[in-house]
């Protein structure tokens, strides 16, 4: 009887590891998906912040162009 109980013991455990391992494994699977999109954002963003700095640059440029040309208005001819 006590080899039986054992066994059944035994059983029971490793049906309670497999359980853990395949909640493991899908939270794996979720922070890897996660992990992927949390990536795509990151490169989105980035992407989205040099299009910001380019044209915050064009307009400063243009900026420091219109203040040259007030300039030499204000200095005449």
């Amino acid at each position: 009887m006590a080899g039986e109980e054992d066994i059944a013991e035994l059983a029971r455990r490793l049906e309670d590891l497999e359980a853990l391992l395949e909640r493991l494994l899908a939270r794996c699977r979720r922070l890897e998906e996660e992990n992927e999109a949390l990536r795509q954002q990151q490169r989105t963003l980035m992407a989205e912040r040099a299009s910001l700095i380019e044209r915050n640059e064009r307009a400063r440029s243009r900026v420091e162009a219109m203040i040259a040309h007030l300039r030499s208005m204000e200095e005449g001819p």
